[in-house]
């Protein structure tokens, strides 16, 4: 996932930088309003870091800009300004989120995968595919029960690919995902990594779309699961217990029941 830092205070963006980068996200980090704008019209993002005190142009300025041009990137406003009025405005104007500085940097990644897991259209926190288990929110992947690591260049190839399954992404699309403007981008990254998952995951995973891209079919996803204790997770069990063949003797247990395919 790629991600749009606009933070004119360096300590702050620093700071914040490294936080990001830790977590595997690439990360460009822009310190005033106009080039926030260049960026925003020029590259691919999957969430905006605003700041409202940009010099050149307000925060708020570049945010109408963006929602003017019908963009519908997410965008977390971090800010210092904290009355009531200003984060109505801020929101009014088109923001997903609004959080006060100073923050805690565990709220503040907290925010941002809420806001990519809405975005993506992901309510739950895991998601399962056959015997594989994904949890996006932690990164933690199993299969058959049994955790599988996944470096943090085959986490970023894989999940945007999970997140729209079903549609094709192309190489270029993939490498946006993988790199900032600073990184050098090698000929064949994307395939090494994809390499690598298909190692660790199955090959049948990731397919290949000759000529265009790279899919997660959606015919091979499973609906989400909610994680163990989530409010949906009863609504799973109940389902799974009336899915469940009847016990020879029990009423329905005819030739009609079978388990459920997943």
């Amino acid at each position: 996932m790629r991600i749009l830092l606009a933070e004119d205070d360096t300590m702050i963006g620093e700071v914040v930088l490294d936080a990001l980068r830790a977590e595997h996200y690439a990360v460009d980090w822009v310190k005033d309003g106009a080039m926030a704008d260049t960026a925003l019209t020029t590259a691919d993002y999957d969430l905006l870091l605003l700041d409202l005190g940009l010099p050149r142009k307000d925060g708020l300025d570049v945010l109408r800009a963006l929602r003017g041009r019908h963009q519908r990137l997410p965008v977390l406003i971090a800010t210092a300004r904290d009355a009531v009025g200003q984060r109505v405005a801020g929101l009014d104007a088109g923001a997903d989120d609004y959080i006060v500085k100073p923050y805690d940097l565990d709220e503040l990644l907290a925010r941002i995968r809420a806001l990519l897991r809405r975005a993506d259209g992901r309510a739950e926190p895991a998601y399962e595919w056959g015997d594989v288990r994904i949890v996006p929110a932690t990164r933690e992947v199993t299969q058959a029960g049994v955790p599988v690591v996944l470096s943090a260049r085959e986490w970023a190839v894989l999940e945007p690919l999970l997140a729209r399954p079903g549609r094709v992404l192309s190489r270029q699309q993939l490498e946006e995902k993988l790199y900032s403007w600073r990184d050098e981008v090698s000929s064949n990254a994307v395939e090494v990594y994809i390499h690598g998952v298909r190692k660790k995951l199955g090959a049948e995973l990731i397919q290949n779309v000759r000529g265009l891209g790279y899919l997660v079919p959606a015919q091979e996803m499973a609906r989400p699961t909610a994680a163990p204790g989530h409010p949906g997770a009863l609504a799973d069990q109940a389902a799974a217990q009336q899915d469940r063949p009847a016990a020879p003797g029990q009423a329905g247990g005819g030739e009609a029941d079978h388990p459920k395919h997943r």
